[in-house]
């Protein structure tokens, strides 16, 4: 797991994104322990009260469940809802490409090409 001290994105909304990231993706399975969060503070040297927070913000999303004395496991995700929280993700980052492509004083149809050509180099690979 990589955490950017200097990214202005808290540590505990770092982990829980990266986490969050490998739940939806299937890299982390069902009724798969997450690392126990004195073990994970440990490893990357921030304090348990963060990790703690971060795992607590899993939980408020419904992705992991706190099991006493065992720590926090991964929840079984309804595949309609992951379909919606990657539909939301994709409209998210289309918005902020959009945004920085006005900036930029990029044209809608030169934003189209850059998608496209940006889609077709995903398609070669």
């Amino acid at each position: 797991m990589k955490l950017l001290q200097n990214s202005g994105v808290p540590i505990y909304q770092q982990i829980s994104e990266q986490l969050k990231s490998d739940i939806l993706s299937g890299k982390r399975k069902e009724g798969e322990y997450l690392p126990s969060i004195r073990g994970l503070a440990k490893d990357l040297k921030i304090s348990v009260i963060t990790t703690m927070k971060a795992y607590e913000q899993l939980e408020a999303e419904g992705l992991v469940t706190a099991a006493p004395g065992k720590g926090f496991y991964i929840n079984a995700q309804d595949s309609e809802m992951l379909r919606e929280q990657h539909l939301r993700k994709v409209e998210e980052s289309l918005m902020s490409a959009m945004q920085a492509a006005e900036i930029a004083g990029m044209t809608d149809a030169e934003l189209l090409q850059t998608l496209e050509a940006l889609l077709c180099i995903k398609e070669g690979s």
